[in-house]
């Protein structure tokens, strides 16, 4: 429990993360179904992909991609001793410098974040702009970066928040460009 210098350390698997994003989702989706006394199954299928966009991300974003004696390692929650170690706010800097398969992560921060600008305006109709989709994309991303700051071994990077974002960037295209095509067809 306690790490370096007898700080105050909590480890989480990701099995506990899972669970316990999956609490929330169930309670939330149950609260808002009594508020609104509406119930529709369509509904739940379709806010389930973003649901599953939620726990896919935190599976690369909170835990080690590489497997420890086939197992997800265990994200540490806790304070590093100096906090500047854990933030990049000056962008590119590190990228190519920081570690082996910088390519793999520039690829995967970009894909993992695709599926967010598609699946978040078929889901929400306030997002009814590819303006407002990236808004919400980069929001979502700061909220997982600035989170960070509370996992040991983990790192706040302004690449991954552009990264991410451009990922949303895509998503958000395919949509609209598909929409926009489908009301053009229509027109005619």
């Amino acid at each position: 429990m306690f790490g370096r210098n007898k700080q105050l350390m909590i480890e989480i698997t990701y099995f506990q993360l899972f669970l316990f994003i999956t609490i929330i989702w169930i309670i939330t989706r149950c609260i808002i179904a009594i508020r609104l006394k509406t119930f529709s199954v369509k509904r739940e299928i379709q806010l389930l992909l973003v649901y599953v966009c939620i726990v896919v991300i935190c599976r690369f974003v909170c835990f080690e991609f590489h497997l420890e004696n086939g197992k997800i390692q265990t994200l540490r929650v806790g304070f590093e001793d100096d906090i500047r170690d854990m933030i990049n706010i000056i962008p590119f800097y590190f990228l190519v410098d920081r570690y082996h398969g910088w390519q793999m992560n520039i690829i995967a921060n970009i894909a993992m974040f695709i599926p967010v600008g598609i699946v978040w305006p078929i889901c929400f109709r306030k997002l009814d702009t590819i303006k407002k989709t990236i808004l919400a994309g980069a929001g979502f991303t700061l909220l997982i970066e600035v989170t960070q700051l509370f996992f040991l071994g983990r790192h706040t990077d302004v690449d991954d928040l552009i990264l991410n974002t451009i990922g949303v960037v895509i998503g958000a295209c395919i949509v609209f460009l598909i929409r926009r095509k489908q009301k053009k067809n229509s027109s005619l």
